[in-house]
């Protein structure tokens, strides 16, 4: 092993013992008796509850996280990125489809891995505590419309970066074109061709509530093209809404169970918190700043797969692998940038929380009833058994929302 090697390894166990901290943490914060904000909502019981489906969610991810670190390093420590990229070139003399086997493998044989884990949390763990809905064949279609999409979308892309950083010269700026330009359609077209696949969109029918939610669209300037249900209830109890479009082309999709457990102010507040991300400018700002990293990242790739470079060189070593190449410096910049991205994302987390505690405060003018957003929190907090009083150092890791109680004072203190 040389030095970047002991550096990975490094950094992936102190990764590990932080989330660990961080789980251990979390669970000591959790509070006997119900928070004042939630009385009427979450009772002893139903907080009890809650404090179990912590505990087990926390331990199921202790084990997870720890399955998939030890299966890295053994197969890493084993020779086996060496054996797999041996194995690809003798079945292609190409290097392109060489590299697609190579990832594709690996790609394989995560999902293999992560297969248990998925089937256990959601027949087992989201079935005790009354949260699945999903049947074996909802899950087995799930996951092979999946691995479809994957091979139809993932294999061109993949082949075109790989193909880029064969043959073209400053590779990572063309690459770094080729994927934004992709991304960019593709979240354009996902609402009409993709989504579709996983659930039912069915139009929201004429009355009160489809009118009202046009007139709030109106009222922001917020262009609807159409507002939709989709059966969320197929897999889960858990609620949910969103947007999707670009331009005057934005639709609304509120999750069956939403719709059935909230009311008409409560689901036009959870909508204007929605649209006050466009209006503020959040998304722009969020789209904005993913393609600039993009191309840092793209930037540093260029630097794993030079043939010629010494940084190339050092990571290739590293992982036991003798021949520079594209599709194996990807995987190898991408367990390299897994610290980095940790610590990048708290900055992305502050700044989301900053946007959503934004996004409140629009939809508390926009609708002129900070309590039914409010409500509609902690009617969401309480049906999903959320952690009340999350601990710091979880929200700071992975909170790309604020606590639930620090979203109800900031409403209270806010002057609308």
């Amino acid at each position: 092993m040389n030095s970047l090697a002991l550096l990975i390894v490094l950094s992936l166990f102190l990764l590990w013992n932080l989330e660990l901290i961080a789980t251990l943490l979390n669970l000591k914060t959790f509070p006997a008796t119900p928070p004042p904000e939630l009385a009427g909502l979450m009772d002893q019981e139903k907080l009890d509850k809650a404090r179990d489906y912590l505990s087990v969610n926390s331990r199921f991810d202790i084990v997870r996280a720890s399955v998939s670190l030890a299966i890295l390093l053994a197969f890493w420590w084993l020779g086996g990125f060496l054996f797999l990229d041996s194995l690809a070139r003798s079945l292609c003399e190409n290097l392109i489809l060489a590299g697609l086997i190579f990832l594709g493998a690996l790609f394989v044989a995560q999902n293999l891995i992560s297969l248990p884990f998925d089937w256990y949390e959601t027949f087992v763990i989201e079935e005790k505590f009354g949260f699945n809905k999903s049947t074996t064949a909802t899950f087995i279609a799930d996951r092979v419309k999946g691995l479809a999409l994957a091979a139809i979308l993932g294999l061109p892309l993949v082949a075109g970066i790989l193909w880029i950083f064969d043959e073209i010269p400053h590779a990572w700026l063309w690459a770094w074109a080729f994927v934004t330009a992709f991304q960019l359609i593709l979240t354009y077209l996902a609402p009409s061709l993709i989504l579709p696949l996983f659930n039912k969109f069915t139009p929201m029918p004429d009355g009160d509530l489809k009118n009202d939610i046009h007139a709030l669209g109106v009222k922001c300037g917020f262009p609807l093209e159409g507002v939709y249900e989709i059966d969320g209830s197929k897999r889960s109890t858990k609620a949910n809404a969103y947007f999707t479009g670009f331009g005057k082309h934005k639709k609304i999709a509120l999750f069956d169970t939403l719709t059935e457990k909230s009311t008409k102010p409560e689901l036009l507040a959870i909508l204007a918190h929605e649209i006050g991300h466009f209006r503020l400018g959040h998304i722009k700002q969020r789209l904005a700043v993913g393609i600039l990293q993009m191309a840092l990242i793209f930037f540093l790739i260029g630097l794993a797969t030079n043939p010629t470079g010494t940084f190339a060189r050092l990571l290739h070593d590293a992982f036991f692998v003798q021949e520079i190449s594209p599709h194996a410096g990807l995987v190898f910049f991408t367990l390299l940038l897994e610290p980095a991205s940790k610590l990048l994302s708290l900055l992305a987390n502050a700044w989301s929380r900053k946007h959503e505690f934004e996004a409140d405060a629009y939809a508390a003018q926009s609708t002129g009833e900070p309590q039914a957003l409010a409500t509609a929190l902690k009617k969401l907090s309480s049906d999903h058994l959320s952690h009340p009083t999350p601990h710091k150092l979880r929200v700071v890791l992975d909170y790309s929302h604020p606590p639930l109680l620090q979203r109800l004072r900031a409403l209270e203190k806010a002057k609308f």
